[in-house]
């Protein structure tokens, strides 16, 4: 393996289900707004599953975006760490958060971890309904998700330069 990025983020979610894609809406939400320095990275994960294993196995520090779906208002969101995630994970409802934690097991296994893993999560309004659009509650959370992400990078020393058209 090659040298590694500092920050990988990664959106997850099925954009096919309304706002259970969340992550993957968001980051290319965020990626037009902004420019990465180099080492770090946005990743469109959608539901890969094990496919993804190389891409948090490339990063020092992981951060995941994605719904998780709790007995909150839609629109209520999260940060946990993974050892907080791990305690508190509610039973598995879509197939990537059945497949996502044993990624970053299987990563644990071959030494391919990362250091920590950050997820930032949004409790969503539709969730499984077959849907290209997110509701608008949650549509408008992107800015609120924005600063929890720019806050959890500026933790890393991380300031990305925000493009002057977006």
């Amino acid at each position: 393996m090659g040298k590694k990025n500092f920050i990988t983020i990664l959106g997850l979610g099925n954009i096919l289900l309304a706002d259970e894609g969340f992550g993957v809406h968001f980051i290319r939400w965020f990626l037009k707004r902004y420019r990465l320095p180099e080492g770090v990275e946005a990743v469109d994960g959608g539901t890969l599953g094990y496919a993804l294993l190389d891409r948090i196995g490339n990063c020092q520090h992981l951060i995941v975006v994605d719904v998780i779906k709790l007995d909150d208002a839609p629109g209520s969101m999260y940060r946990f760490t993974r050892e907080e995630l791990e305690l508190n994970m509610p039973p598995p409802t879509s197939a990537h958060e059945v497949l996502f934690p044993d990624v970053i097991c299987k990563a644990d296994l071959i030494g391919e971890a990362p250091d920590d893993v950050i997820f930032l999560c949004i409790v969503p309004e539709d969730y499984g309904n077959t849907c290209l659009e997110m509701t608008a509650t949650i549509r408008e959370r992107f800015p609120r998700m924005e600063q929890l992400l720019l806050q959890e990078l500026s933790l890393h020393g991380i300031a990305p330069e925000r493009l002057d058209d977006a």
